[in-house]
């Protein structure tokens, strides 16, 4: 028992070392499993979920969930982070391909003052995204156009 325990708590801190590495970087499951794989440190999928969802509970990790077709990515926000704060992140998610950006940028803070300010409005900022084009997509629709 003393073994399972210990190799559990393992699987944990390589998960916290990485993330913690990587701070403001957001990662899938998948990514995570695939990462530690090709490190020749394979950690289990279930494994990973549940490490993070204690992580995310622990107030160590944020899960965002961009939308149904997504998968969700955490990030590592810190130690001192206390729980339930949220971190300014933003998502942008491309129409056409999919792609998921993860942004900070401190320009939305007016953004989120404004709609504070005079509409009474608070955001989610862990669940705000922002769909429209990526740089490939609209670059390859202006050739399309141009042609």
């Amino acid at each position: 028992m003393k073994e399972k325990t210990m190799y559990k708590s393992q699987n944990r801190e390589e998960l916290l070392s990485f993330l913690s590495s990587s701070p403001n970087t957001h990662f899938t499951v998948a990514e995570l499993v695939s990462h530690f794989q090709e490190e020749g440190r394979p950690i289990g999928t279930t494994t990973v979920y549940r490490q993070l969802e204690r992580l995310c509970e622990e107030g160590m990790v944020n899960k965002y969930i961009i939308d149904q077709n997504t998968p969700a990515c955490f990030s590592y926000v810190g130690k001192d982070t206390e729980r339930g704060e949220a971190c300014s992140c933003f998502h942008c998610k491309c129409n056409v391909c999919g792609k998921l950006i993860h942004l900070h940028c401190h320009e939305l803070d007016f953004m989120m003052e404004h709609l504070i300010t005079h509409h009474g409005f608070h955001w989610d900022e862990k669940k705000t995204v922002f769909y429209g084009l990526c740089a490939d997509c609209a670059q390859t629709q202006r050739k399309g156009a141009s042609e």
